[in-house]
């Protein structure tokens, strides 16, 4: 896609890429992404905010085209899709700038060759001016990573807000988000996969940023925000907000067993009034589940026993619900097991870092009969009475 406006003088002139499958190897893209890179022209001097993944180099060029000078380049964040060409860049315009803060520069000479010469650095909070406009620079550490910058120009009331905000959506010729009901769930999902593990840390970026007064956001990756209160509304509830009167029971089943107990525990706590997402770990993609988890009140995590141990897939969802650090308060484990029951009582522990109240375990030996039956309706019930006593039910 060619150089778009977004207001006067200022374009975004990065690159799509809707063919992407996965990003860091890890995360389902169903509308592939983009990175984002935007053009600031002021009465004085230009500045690029950002560059693309390097194997979309050649897209940020052709934007770029027309373009003789280049006095600044604004670095937001190291990693290599903001990052990546920014060697190139230079080389086509080695009068430029790179700005960005102390810590940015020492990440980016770790991970590619710039040299000393090519640099200013610049503080949280100080101002460059362009002429009739100003890059106002805003420190966000830990949105994601600690050197994380936005780039805030008062003059047209538009934030670059890096990461933060962020959706992995190629919009095509649709620049801006709009109410598209599609960006902001992936912009969920971004939250939950990327964003969620550093809520505590970083919530209280939001008071900054909500203080400023804004047209746009422009994020690194997804539209451009044109109803900016929308998205902060919504970060505000999943950064902030307590979790909802939801259960997420998810489960791998090898022969048939915990899948029968997975669905007659989800339909019991659905009886009880408690909303219930039930996922099968065969082939789920991490969408479904992290998003879920922003969410959840209470996860249930059910595996058959393989090898002498949890499944394979059931470990893999546990790790990763560790590592995203929901706001989840209650967690339960259930599953079947041939000859060795013990790593389903264990199974908690593969949770360390969820400060989250135990509910118990529930295990059946081969297939689940009625004792076992009694005891996940007891389990719903439980997950009610908690729900209830948290105010959430």
């Amino acid at each position: 896609m060619s150089k778009k406006a977004i207001k006067e003088d200022i374009f975004w002139v990065g690159a799509l890429h809707p063919e992407r499958k996965l990003f860091d190897a890890l995360m389902p893209l169903p509308y592939g992404t983009t990175y984002n890179a935007y053009l600031v022209r002021g009465s004085e001097k230009t500045a690029l905010i950002d560059s693309v993944e390097p194997e979309k180099m050649a897209d940020l060029f052709r934007n770029l085209e027309d373009v003789e000078k280049i006095d600044y380049i604004v670095c937001n964040h190291t990693e290599q899709d903001h990052s990546g060409s920014i060697p190139e860049v230079l080389g086509k315009y080695p009068e430029a700038k790179v700005l960005c803060l102390q810590k940015t520069k020492e990440m980016l000479q770790d991970l590619m060759t710039i040299e000393d010469r090519y640099f200013q650095v610049v503080a949280d909070g100080e101002e460059v001016s362009l002429g009739n406009k100003t890059l106002r620079f805003l420190h966000l550490p830990w949105v994601h990573w600690p050197e994380t910058t936005a780039t805030y120009i008062p003059e047209d009331k538009i934030l670059f807000s890096c990461d933060l905000f962020g959706s992995h959506y190629s919009f095509g010729d649709n620049l801006f988000a709009g109410g598209n009901p599609a960006v902001y769930k992936e912009a969920r999902e971004y939250y939950a996969e990327i964003m969620m593990l550093y809520a505590k840390v970083s919530a209280k970026h939001l008071d900054r940023v909500g203080a400023l007064d804004l047209d746009y956001i422009c994020t690194s990756h997804g539209p451009v925000y044109d109803q900016p209160q929308r998205i902060l509304d919504l970060y505000d509830d999943w950064m902030r907000g307590g979790p909802k009167n939801l259960a997420l029971v998810a489960f791998v089943s090898t022969h048939g067993s915990t899948r029968i107990m997975a669905e007659h525990l989800a339909a019991a706590i659905k009886k009880q009034g408690v909303e219930v997402k039930l996922f099968d770990l065969v082939g789920l993609p991490l969408n479904d589940i992290s998003s879920t988890l922003v969410d959840a009140a209470t996860i249930v995590l059910g595996s058959s026993v393989v090898m002498s141990a949890l499944h394979p897939y059931a470990v893999n969802a546990a790790f990763l619900i560790d590592r995203l650090k929901p706001k989840a308060k209650f967690a339960a484990v259930f599953g079947s097991y041939g000859w060795s029951p013990a790593p389903l009582k264990e199974a908690a522990k593969l949770l360390p870092s969820l400060k989250v109240e135990l509910l118990g375990t529930v295990i059946a030996k081969g297939h689940p009969k009625g004792g076992v039956f009694a005891e996940l309706d007891a389990l719903a019930a439980q997950i009610a009475d908690k729900h209830r006593a948290a105010g959430l039910l």
